[in-house]
């Protein structure tokens, strides 16, 4: 008997909130332009932490420092049949690297108001991206030593 191994896709996305807007990426998909916040794939052996400033770098060119935990999102794709856990990281920008090429498939990053946001609901990557921002306008914001990694 053959068994399947099933695991959900780790994610971690940047909620970046400067002066009443949203730092978000418009980049390309398979069914077009789309919205999400900086985010990506955990890497092997990398921590959380880390991999979310790895990312916000490669999508967006600016320097991001993690200070709280937003909250940890499980959302299946209703198309792909992949689920997705996400740890979504509040932060600050300490700096932009204006000469740093972005990732492939990324358009841009965008400065979008919460109202924006909601407006462009049908080209956001997930129906996370708008929960993200909900909830870190909500206030949650969790100590980062909730977050453990072992070597």
């Amino acid at each position: 008997m053959q068994y399947m191994i099933w695991k959900p896709n780790v994610t971690v996305a940047a909620v970046v909130y400067r002066d009443g807007k949203f730092l978000l990426v418009e980049e390309e998909t398979d069914a077009g332009l789309a919205f999400n916040q900086p985010a990506g794939h955990l890497e092997q052996g990398e921590a959380l932490v880390d991999a979310v400033v790895r990312e916000a770098l490669e999508e967006t060119a600016y320097h991001f420092r993690p200070t709280h935990l937003v909250g940890v999102y499980n959302w299946r794709h209703p198309l792909k049949d992949i689920t997705y856990l996400r740890f979504a990281f509040a932060g600050e920008l300490r700096g932009f690297d204006a000469e740093r090429q972005l990732d492939d498939g990324i358009v841009a990053a965008r400065w979008l108001t919460l109202d924006e946001v909601r407006a462009t609901q049908d080209r956001h990557r997930s129906p996370l991206i708008l929960r993200c921002c909900e909830d870190y306008l909500a206030g949650r914001r969790y100590p980062l030593d909730l977050l453990v990694h072992y070597d």
